[in-house]
């Protein structure tokens, strides 16, 4: 069983920063196929900001954060990050850390607790 458990989270102004960790056991960060983060914000959707895949790590990323957020993992730590940079208040939302794996490739799907950001105009 794969744990996931983000941190980081808080109240920030437009144009700071902050860096969430998702901290994982339960199964090397290596061997995970897909990670990803994902937000939702009060009324909507839950959608993908950004992933990053297993072995040589390709990234993907939201239009919305590109050039703002960078997404990343520590094999030693067993931890994937997102950096965020510049933030709007648009960016107000529950982010959420995700393992992910298609059938083939063992076929699984957690999800961490979330951690709240808020971006004050």
């Amino acid at each position: 069983q794969v744990q996931l458990v983000e941190s980081g989270g808080g109240f920030v102004q437009t144009g700071g920063s902050l860096r969430l960790s998702c901290a994982v056991s339960g199964r090397s960060i290596f061997n995970i196929n897909t990670m990803g983060w994902y937000r939702q914000a009060p009324g909507k959707q839950r959608e993908l900001v950004a992933a990053i895949t297993s072995g040589g790590g390709s990234t993907n990323y939201a239009d919305s954060v590109k050039g703002r957020f960078t997404i990343s993992k520590d094999i030693a730590k067993n931890t994937m990050y997102l950096q965020m940079n510049s933030l709007k208040p648009e960016d107000t939302a529950d982010y959420y850390c995700n393992a992910h794996a298609p059938r083939w490739a063992g076929g699984y799907d957690y999800w961490g607790q979330g951690t709240q950001v808020t971006v004050s105009s």
